[in-house]
């Protein structure tokens, strides 16, 4: 039997070198972010934020942020994928499609939400773990789905991050975790490098 998403996983590579000629559509932007907000996070927060840069203008100040990388410019759209601090104070509200789908009572959510409050509030810390946490499985989730499209993506952590808030007008709530490159491949990117063996990286206990 086929396994699609085993068949992604070992499949993806990290892009570098992308057909600056070819385009994505709005719906297919929408469909990939649609699907990166099904990672998970911790309490449903859902603590992110995706800016799709796509403009030639926009590409270039993204470029000037990420030390000249061509590939935000190539890249047919690059996302910066932001976590959001303070995301406990919207909890009640992300939670309310839950409790309208009968999917959690509502006395479930009030215990969650004065859990997250005692938790997360005056914890900057714990809230910038979150979001960095979140960002990334978002992360990855868009980059798997943009695989099971047909599309080529690299991850960036290469960008002052200084640079980057101020040119993209974020809020002192958002903190840009992860940028992932999104579009059709050229020739001479490197195939998916091999991995330390699992003897090395697993422990059972």
């Amino acid at each position: 039997m086929s396994n699609p998403i085993k068949q992604a996983i070992e499949s993806r590579v990290s892009t570098n070198y992308y057909d600056p000629g070819r385009h994505l559509s709005d719906d297919d932007i929408m469909e990939l972010v649609g699907q990166a907000t099904r990672a998970p996070s911790a309490y449903n927060l859902q603590n992110w934020k995706f800016i799709a840069v796509r403009s030639p203008e926009a590409k270039a100040r993204l470029k000037a942020v990420s030390y000249g990388q061509q590939k935000v410019a190539d890249a047919s759209v690059s996302f910066i994928i932001c976590g959001t601090l303070a995301a406990h104070e919207q909890l009640g509200q992300a939670l309310a499609p839950s409790a309208k789908a009968g999917i959690m009572d509502q006395s479930v959510i009030d215990g969650w939400v004065a859990q997250a409050t005692r938790t997360h509030t005056d914890n900057p810390e714990l809230q910038r773990d979150e979001a960095i946490r979140s960002a990334s499985l978002a992360a990855m989730t868009l980059m798997l789905a943009a695989e099971g499209m047909g599309l080529a993506t690299g991850a960036m952590i290469g960008f002052d991050s200084e640079g980057l808030s101020r040119e993209f007008n974020l809020t002192t709530t958002e903190v840009p975790a992860i940028i992932v490159t999104v579009g059709y491949p050229k020739p001479g990117n490197w195939p998916q490098k091999p991995r330390k063996p699992l003897h090395e990286v697993i422990e059972f206990a």
